[in-house]
């Protein structure tokens, strides 16, 4: 190559500023590492990191819903949208969510995972009385927001209350 002019040397392809050489080089080699795989140990850890990540926010969008419904009525066998029975709510917000739950209390108390009632975050189910009879979705602070009985409001509630000793368990839809 020899000297053509300012900056510029010539080449078998033309001429080529030595600015726009390097800026090509650097975009190849952007370009190659961008292709390659990741290492397996990311690759590993990311798996059951993003999919607890997604189970996470299935279960705030579903709290979310299900406060959402509070102030709608009470109805026996009711899931949504204009009235609700207790796992009516809960199918209702999760499925409003992106995710299946059974329909009925006892079929959902069998759901997911057991969690402690020191381990409650916002979305999991918490269930009450034998059976389970009662189920609503937790939604942080020692509140849940349920669908009660007969002649009342879907509510949130302070799970300190009357509903603290009836406490039968609680579960992590995943």
């Amino acid at each position: 190559m020899g000297r053509v002019g300012k900056g510029w040397r010539s080449a078998r392809e033309g001429a080529v500023r030595p600015a726009t050489r390097v800026a090509a080089t650097v975009a190849a080699v952007v370009l190659i590492a961008a292709l390659a795989p990741a290492p397996a140990s990311n690759a590993a850890v990311q798996g059951p990191a993003l999919a607890a990540a997604h189970a996470t926010g299935v279960a705030s969008a579903a709290a979310s819903h299900a406060m959402n419904q509070v102030g709608k009525p009470y109805r026996y066998g009711a899931a949504g949208p204009r009235s609700f029975d207790c796992s009516g709510l809960v199918q209702w917000s999760y499925r409003k969510a992106g995710k299946s739950t059974a329909r009925t209390t006892y079929a959902q108390f069998r759901q997911g995972r057991a969690v402690s009632r020191s381990s409650l975050r916002k979305g999991d189910l918490v269930f009450f009385f034998r059976g389970p009879g009662h189920v609503g979705v937790y939604v942080g602070n020692g509140r849940m927001v349920h669908a009660p009985r007969s002649g009342r409001n879907v509510q949130v509630t302070k799970m300190s209350t009357y509903f603290d000793r009836y406490f039968v368990g609680a579960r992590r839809i995943t």
